[in-house]
């Protein structure tokens, strides 16, 4: 997958405005930071894979991809709670992810 790709899939899939990626790493403002990256990417001069910006924006793509799948999960599990009669609670708008999610790979 190249950078090109993931910029698709953000035009057509919005990130939430803000993300809390790890302790240390709080975006406020998504678009501004991928905006950052493609800026950063089409100025790089190097290889692709020597690009910060690009491992900083596949890092963001695979942690919203895990992030969207865990958010399926929870309200796959939501609606078997509320089919049951209990009260499903609201989600936080900021998201919370674990270092694993971004080790992981593009598929």
């Amino acid at each position: 997958m190249n950078y090109e790709d993931i910029k698709r899939h953000f035009e057509n899939n919005p990130p939430p405005k803000e993300v809390k990626w790890t302790q240390w790493a709080y975006i406020s403002d998504t678009q501004q930071f991928l905006k950052s990256c493609y800026i950063g990417i089409r100025n790089f001069n190097g290889p692709m894979d020597r690009c910060p910006a690009w491992w900083h924006l596949r890092d963001f793509y695979i942690l919203m991809k895990k992030t969207s799948q865990q958010t399926a999960a929870a309200e796959g599990n939501q609606s078997e709670e509320n089919a049951s009669g209990e009260i499903a609670e609201e989600q936080p708008p900021v998201q919370h992810n674990s270092d694993a999610a971004i080790s992981e790979e593009i598929s």
